[in-house]
C-alpha cells in the first residue's frame, strides 16, 4: 500500500464515526420523510406519487401558515441583520459606556424561554404594562396577542432575543476588517459612509450572509415563544408552519406531515441558494 493511500484509508477511518452519526440521524430520516410523503399511509404503503403534495398545497390551514411564516421571516430577518449591524457600528466607535450596551444586548441570550414568555405576557397582556402606559395617553386597552398587532409583538420579540449575538459577529467582522483598506479609502478622500459601505460591508460579506442564513433559522424557532403564549391555534396571523406540523402530528397523519416538512425544505435551500449567489457576486472582488 502506498504512502498516499494510507494517509486515505487513515483520513477515511477518522472520518467514519461522523460520516455513520450524519447517515443515521440525517440521511436516513431525511429518507424516511420523503418515503412517507410518497404514499397513502403507513399501513397500505401505495405509491401515490406527488398527490400528498397536491392535497398539503389545497390546505386552508398549510396555505395561512405558509403565509404567516413568510411574512414573519421576511419582516424579521431584514431588520435581525440591518439593525444588529448598525448597532455593531455604533459599538465600533468611540462611545461611553460601550461595555454596559454590549451587556445589555446579550442579557436576552441568558434569559430562558420560559422566563422570556413571563415578561411577554406582563408586558402585553390585556392588562398589562404596555396598556396601562397607553392608557395614560389617552388610548384605548388592546389585546395584542389577540389582535392585528400580534405579529408586530413577536418581531420585537425575536429582535431583542437576536441582536446581540447577531452584534457580536458583526463586531468581530469589523475588527478582522486590514486597517490598510480603511486608510488608503480615507486618503482617496472617501466619506465615512462610503468608508463604510464599500468596503467594510463588502469586506464583511461573508458575515453578513453567515447571519442571514442564522437570522432565518432562528425565525423559525420563533414557534417555541409564541406557543407557549398562545397554544395550539393562536390568532390567525400568529399561526405558523411550526403550529401547522405540531397540529398536523397530534393527528398522526404523516402524509401530510412529510409533505409539509418536505415543501418547507425546499422553501428554505432555495432562500440559501440566493443569498449564496448574491453574496458570491458582492464579495466576489474583496475575495480575489
Amino acid at each position: 500500500m502506498t504512502a498516499n493511500k494510507r494517509r486515505s484509508l487513515i483520513s477515511w477511518l477518522f472520518l467514519m464515526p461522523s460520516l455513520i452519526g450524519v447517515g443515521l440521524f440525517f440521511v436516513a430520516p431525511f429518507g424516511v420523510v420523503i418515503y412517507y410523503s410518497m404514499i397513502d399511509n403507513p399501513i397500505r404503503r401505495n405509491f401515490v406519487g406527488l398527490r400528498n403534495f397536491a392535497t398539503v398545497f389545497r390546505n386552508e390551514a398549510f396555505r395561512q401558515a405558509g403565509l404567516n411564516t413568510l411574512k414573519f421571516s421576511f419582516v424579521a430577518v431584514p431588520l435581525a441583520v440591518l439593525l444588529s449591524l448598525f448597532l455593531a457600528a455604533v459599538m465600533e466607535s468611540r462611545i461611553p459606556g460601550k461595555s454596559y450596551f454590549r451587556t445589555f444586548f446579550l442579557s436576552p441570550l441568558m434569559v430562558p424561554t420560559a422566563s422570556v414568555v413571563l415578561i411577554w405576557q406582563v408586558l402585553f397582556n390585556y392588562n398589562g404594562l404596555v396598556n396601562e402606559f397607553l392608557m395614560k395617553f389617552g388610548m384605548d386597552r388592546t389585546d395584542f396577542l389577540k389582535s392585528d398587532k400580534a405579529q408586530i409583538v413577536i418581531v420585537v420579540l425575536f429582535l431583542w432575543k437576536n441582536l446581540g449575538y447577531n452584534m457580536i459577529l458583526f463586531m468581530a467582522a469589523l475588527a478582522s476588517i486590514p486597517k490598510e483598506l480603511v486608510e488608503v479609502a480615507m486618503l482617496e478622500n472617501a466619506t465615512k459612509f462610503q468608508v463604510f459601505w464599500h468596503v467594510k460591508v463588502r469586506f464583511m460579506s461573508s458575515t453578513i450572509l453567515f447571519v442571514t442564513i442564522m437570522s432565518l433559522i432562528n425565525s423559525f424557532k420563533v414557534f417555541r415563544e409564541v406557543y407557549l403564549m398562545t397554544g395550539d391555534y393562536p390568532y390567525h396571523t400568529l399561526y405558523m408552519l411550526q403550529h401547522f406540523m405540531n397540529n398536523t402530528f397530534g393527528t398522526l397523519d404523516y402524509q401530510k406531515l412529510s409533505s409539509a416538512a418536505i415543501i418547507m425544505f425546499i422553501v428554505v435551500s432555495a432562500l440559501v441558494y440566493v443569498m449564496y449567489r448574491v453574496e458570491n457576486m458582492y464579495g466576489r472582488d474583496i475575495e480575489g
